[in-house]
């Protein structure tokens, strides 16, 4: 893998700008100083589209996407390429994580159209918005037989001129195939498609290194969730071997930060050794749930040490003053990727004295030949692993030389941080935050969950109640997408079970409301991605398969079913099930692409129970029947605390079927719950423990 590939040169100094100068998005400030008359996705835009009768030039991206500060540089930056797209078209730029649902529409018909997708994404529309072209890096001249900007430019214009109602009837037909709803069969989604899903995931692991498939290998966090459950409910241990080898070895590999902390996007290599090096927020959040569950059932301390190690990296490096969490950290600075975090052997030496390198060299994995050549040949470029087994005397001693490589890569020029606050993958990140602080006993963690939910219910919504998407110097705007309310819902749920603030809770019930107002689809069941108002796509789609994060329908799914226990409401039960009938013709076909789907379906099957505690908050004997459900993996348990000390105490309110429950002459009580009866109570944690995992 070469490292020495060129990002965008972004001068801030340069007089020349387009409109995208008062733009909130990094992505697309990046932009401002293009050469390219860029628009923003808008009205705007489509009605110079339709005055000029040019087709519109759709560009989508992040501002940690290497390949598109790739095309920027060799394209958008060029007077040449600039020129002619100025003529031929009018020209858009999307932020794909401000707006995802442009971008989810438009992968979608790149990927009928030419069987792959990726980023930068390439789109060629009607100034009515209707895809008659796509792809996605195209470089600024034809190679290899992909086509350079400097020839595709002129033929779709061309194209435009002369055979444009060719080019209109394959933007319908695209159209129509993405319109078509997802195929259900109209059955239930059972314990068959866990299993098909398990036997999946097994054929494609690698078992030597961990994980699924060929390079690149990704982490695919919500299939590690699905397996815990899978090997719980079936009693098989190779499922929870699948999930322990793929943690372990990435923790190990070159995809983890090993002096900063934090997991990178992905591996190029099946090793998990060289990876793609920006850092996403949702990495760090699904990946803490995946090894938080994996303490729950193994008590490996291992595993929560990652956790405690992510989530210091998110604490120092991706949160905001505010109290929000940033989104994404770049692979690129100095115009090279991976620069900031490799090290020569040479580099080492310099920082640590002789016998501290020596460790270091043998620790990480660091030889002169390296992992890594630049484009002009240059060898020596190591990414730092834990290579071998350490001697314990080892291990203590490399702490320290951790930190002193950690210290001077500080005075490195830093990748870009994209700054903005986005809520559905702070709704991850809060899940993840307080699972961690109660299975941990780490109430910092739990304080870094709270901060970033306040922030959001009270800065990212409109005066109506409604959720916004993006938070970015001091502006929140775009209207809150289906994963925006189900991701957030979900962190809200962990938040009540962490903290047994019943105002989380209560956030919960009444954003879940709004959800299910918003993207309901009535006709079919499921949810749409996009709410009632927005109105700038041709198309409103619904999506279950799992990508880089769970689907918005899955995670909805599995909403509904723990607020359904944890308030007592039966509708939300059955509108689950809804859900799950709505897609399962897609579930049935792959069931490993679900399977985030798949956990809420063991949540489905069950056997579930809802225990309550009566007693007074932070009191010590309510804090020793709390205390054993923390430190077990119990998928299917809902936890609620009914204060004592309280006449009205708001959880009643929300769950109503707590009010008669009380505490027993004076201690905290425990109730375990099953299909609609509660047990008699128990003041004994053992005993409680013993009650419900016999239930289990």
């Amino acid at each position: 893998m070469a490292i020495e590939r060129k990002s965008s040169a972004r001068d801030p100094e340069r007089p020349q700008t387009n409109r995208l100068i008062a733009e909130k998005s990094p992505y697309l400030l990046q932009h401002a100083h293009n050469p390219v008359a860029w628009f923003a996705w808008g009205d705007e835009a489509f009605a110079a589209a339709r005055r000029a009768d040019k087709p519109i030039f759709l560009s989508i991206g992040y501002s940690t996407c290497h390949w598109c500060h790739v095309m920027e540089q060799e394209s958008f930056e060029d007077a040449e390429v600039a020129a002619l797209m100025n003529e031929a078209f009018v020209s858009i730029k999307v932020d794909r994580e401000e707006r995802p649902d442009i971008d989810q529409l438009y992968m979608t018909v790149c990927q009928a159209m030419t069987g792959s997708g990726g980023w930068p994404l390439t789109v060629v529309l009607t100034p009515d918005r209707k895809p008659f072209f796509a792809g996605t890096y195209f470089p600024r001249e034809s190679r290899f037989g992909l086509p350079g900007m400097l020839d595709l430019i002129p033929r779709i214009q061309a194209a435009w001129g002369e055979r444009r109602n060719d080019l209109l009837a394959t933007a319908e037909q695209v159209l129509a195939a993405v319109r078509q709803a997802p195929s259900a069969a109209g059955g239930e989604v059972t314990d068959h498609e866990l299993q098909a899903a398990y036997q999946e995931l097994a054929n494609s692991f690698d078992d030597r290194r961990g994980g699924f498939g060929e390079a690149p290998k990704f982490p695919s966090p919500h299939s590690l969730l699905f397996l815990l459950r899978y090997g719980e409910r079936h009693g098989e241990p190779r499922a929870l071997e699948m999930v322990e080898r793929t943690l372990r070895a990435m923790r190990r590999g070159g995809i983890f930060d090993q002096l900063g902390f934090g997991f990178h996007r992905y591996s190029t290599d099946r090793d998990w050794l060289v990876p793609h090096f920006e850092k996403m927020l949702y990495d760090q959040a699904l990946l803490m749930v995946a090894y938080t569950e994996a303490f729950l059932v193994t008590g490996s301390s291992d595993y929560a040490a990652t956790v405690r190690e992510v989530a210091e990296y998110v604490r120092r490096e991706m949160t905001d003053p505010a109290g929000g969490f940033y989104t994404a950290e770049d692979a690129d600075s100095e115009g090279a990727e991976g620069r900031y975090y490799v090290w020569t052997e040479e580099q080492l030496r310099r920082v640590l004295d002789p016998e501290s390198a020596d460790l270091a060299r043998r620790a990480y994995g660091v030889s002169p030949e390296g992992h890594l050549r630049s484009e002009d040949g240059t060898a020596g470029a190591n990414v730092l692993h834990l290579e071998g087994t350490l001697a314990p005397e080892d291990v203590v001693r490399l702490e320290p030389v951790r930190q002193a490589l950690f210290q001077a890569r500080q005075e490195r020029t830093r990748p870009h941080r994209d700054d903005k606050v986005l809520t559905d993958w702070n709704g991850l990140m809060i899940a993840a935050l307080a699972m961690s602080a109660r299975a941990l006993d780490e109430p910092a963690h739990a304080r870094a969950a709270m901060a970033a939910a306040d922030f959001i219910l009270r800065r990212m919504r409109t005066p109506a109640g409604n959720l916004l998407h993006r938070f970015r110097d001091g502006d929140a705007a775009v209207s809150g997408l289906l994963d925006d309310y189900a991701f957030l819902v979900w962190g809200l749920i962990e938040l009540y079970e962490t903290t047994f603030d019943a105002s989380y809770l209560g956030h919960a019930v009444e954003l879940n409301r709004r959800l299910v107002e918003r993207f309901w689809d009535a006709e079919h069941g499921g949810f749409y991605l996009t709410g009632p108002d927005v109105l700038d796509l041709p198309v409103r789609r619904k999506e279950v398969h799992d990508g880089a994060v769970p689907s918005g329908n899955a995670v909805a799914m599995l909403n509904l079913l723990r607020l359904a226990r944890l308030t007592g409401e039966a509708e939300l039960e059955q509108r689950a099930a809804r859900t799950a009938r709505a897609f399962s013709g897609m579930v049935h076909r792959y069931p490993a692409g679900h399977t985030m789907m798949l956990v809420a379906v063991d949540l489905a099957l069950g056997p579930c129970q809802e225990v309550v505690v009566a007693g007074i908050p932070g009191r010590e004997d309510t804090r020793r029947l709390l205390a054993p459900l923390r430190r077990r993996f119990l998928p299917r348990l809902a936890l609620l605390l009914r204060p004592t000390d309280e006449e009205s105490p708001a959880i009643t309110i929300l769950a109503p079927f707590t009010v008669p429950l009380r505490d027993q002459g004076g201690s905290a009580a425990a109730y375990v719950c099953r299909d609609r009866h509660c047990g008699m109570p128990t003041t004994d944690p053992e005993q409680l423990l013993a009650m419900v995992t016999a239930n289990e």
